[in-house]
């Protein structure tokens, strides 16, 4: 959820991130969904990719 409502804030779809991040289709579907957990690297790509710092984004969360 919430790497889900930064993609959203950053007006990004599950799509266009996926193409930033080089990735297959369906990856951004299944982490944000929880299907599949992320390695700390994948949510630090993520995190650049959205554009945000990925310690804020974690701290957000708190």
């Amino acid at each position: 959820m919430l790497l889900r409502h930064a993609r959203k804030k950053a007006g990004l779809t599950q799509i266009q991130l996926e193409k930033r991040l080089r990735t297959y289709k369906g990856y951004v579907s299944k982490y944000e969904s929880g299907e599949r957990e992320l390695t700390l690297r994948e949510f630090i790509d993520i995190a650049e990719a959205l554009g945000v710092d990925p310690l804020s984004l974690m701290k957000s969360n708190q």
